[in-house]
């Protein structure tokens, strides 16, 4: 099994925005920080959730059972539900539903921010870098 942690960061809202991404498995931990362009933080979390699933596809890791945690309600709540009320998160949503069927079986938790703290410290310094 493979866990990903997920969390972005934003400077204003919107501004520019950049993500954390930890993943861990056997023999495995990987800790990546990523620009994000302009955007606002909600969507800056859907980038960055979708960017990580894709990098899964690119690192051929996604043979496996995948479990992606995210500190974003919001994010969770649209992929579980798999409806997005907010127009502008119908790409993301669709991309995630593209992205699904590449993985054997595809999990996605809420944890609360306290929790995620490794994914959020490479989002802030991926903002520091970035911007």
């Amino acid at each position: 099994m493979l866990r990903i942690y997920v969390d972005a960061a934003t400077k204003g809202n919107p501004g520019p925005s950049a993500g954390g991404i930890v993943i861990v498995g056997d023999a495995l931990h990987d800790q990546i920080h990523v620009p994000l362009g302009e955007c606002s933080n909600h969507e800056a979390e859907f980038k960055v959730f979708i960017y990580a699933l894709q990098l899964i596809i690119e690192k051929k890791l996604n043979d496996q059972t995948v479990l992606i945690h995210s500190d974003s309600k919001i994010v969770i709540q649209t992929i579980e539900k798999k409806h997005a009320k907010n127009p502008l998160f119908q790409p993301y949503l669709q991309s995630f539903l593209q992205l699904e069927n590449r993985f054997p079986l595809l999990l996605v938790k809420w944890l609360p921010e306290s929790k995620n703290k490794g994914a959020d410290t490479l989002a802030r310094q991926a903002l520091q870098k970035f911007q």
